[in-house]
């Protein structure tokens, strides 16, 4: 027999680059350091911890109210935390937030909510809260704490959209000013249309592959497994990621030698990424390990479309 809960799964953005800077025993220190914080804080919030994922964790609440409480003061806490911590260990939380039916066998916890929770831990960006409509059932916006609607959203594996909302936790600044935006044409925000129903198209010498947004992050490299492949030397083994940002596609430079980015049209300068991001709009093309100057750099032309 289902049970009724609300479920919320948190990640650390950025473990992976932390595990290549530090190593994998003072990593693993740091990681579990905060993913224990964040077990404990659940706790005292009336939640239950299910199980730790790496540097993710999972917890079930009673209610959405105290769900909603717990995330919010996560994300406060940890973003004080994160100012207070050496550069190398600076992993942001992102939080995904569902309620609904689970089934709950030998301790683990199944259904619906749990994959909502966890694919819109996915989709949000380091230091947002993304939560399903049901979530937000009989919670009220509170001084520094307001939902911000999103619209519909495809989640994997499952036939009907849901309703999405974007927790704002920031006490005295709108996360407007935080996180990169791009304009959407109004007729996407009518009816039923999945409000990340953009695709991004990649070419690279005879590879095409295009990507629905709710299938990012992908992970662009050298190496075999990445999500789109580019066999040159100067690309790192995972040159960088293109990741879904409230409206956007947001290029990550995870690089040895970093990434140019040059727009369609535009008549600025290239835009040098060296460990930074970048958002993507338009059409354009992505230099990577060199410069657009070396005329045989591996060069990826993107079109959002």
């Amino acid at each position: 027999m289902g049970v009724h809960t609300t479920v919320v799964f948190t990640d650390l953005h950025g473990s992976t680059t932390v595990f290549e800077a530090l190593g994998n025993a003072l990593a693993t220190e740091a990681v579990t350091e905060i993913t224990n914080w964040i077990s404990s804080q659940c706790v005292l919030h009336g939640g239950r911890i299910v199980k730790t994922l790496g540097d993710g964790v999972l917890a079930m609440f009673p209610d959405e109210q105290h769900a909603v409480n717990a995330v919010v003061d996560l994300q406060r806490f940890h973003a004080k935390r994160i100012l207070r911590s050496q550069a190398a260990l600076r992993m942001p939380m992102r939080i995904g937030v569902a309620s609904g039916e689970v089934e709950i066998v030998a301790g683990d916890c199944y259904g619906d909510a749990v994959n909502v929770a966890a694919r819109l831990c996915d989709l949000c960006g380091p230091y947002q809260i993304w939560a399903n409509a049901a979530a937000l059932t009989n919670v009220h916006e509170s001084h520094g704490t307001t939902f911000r609607e999103l619209g519909p959203i495809s989640i994997r594996g499952r036939a009907e959209p849901c309703n999405v909302f974007q927790i704002e936790w920031h006490e005295d600044v709108s996360s407007d000013f935080l996180t990169m935006q791009a304009d959407l044409d109004p007729a996407e925000l009518l009816g039923d249309r999945d409000v990340l129903g953009r695709e991004i198209e990649l070419k690279w010498l005879t590879t095409v592959r295009r990507f629905k947004s709710f299938e990012l992050p992908i992970q662009l490299g050298r190496v075999r497994d990445a999500d789109f492949v580019i066999n040159d030397p100067r690309v790192s083994r995972i040159h960088a990621r293109l990741e879904w940002r409230n409206g956007s596609v947001v290029f990550v430079d995870v690089s040895s030698f970093g990434s140019w980015v040059r727009f369609l049209g535009a008549t600025g300068s290239d835009v040098l990424l060296r460990r930074e991001e970048c958002v993507l709009h338009g059409k354009g093309e992505l230099a990577l390990g060199a410069s657009f100057s070396d005329a045989s750099v591996p060069t990826v032309s993107f079109s959002i479309l």
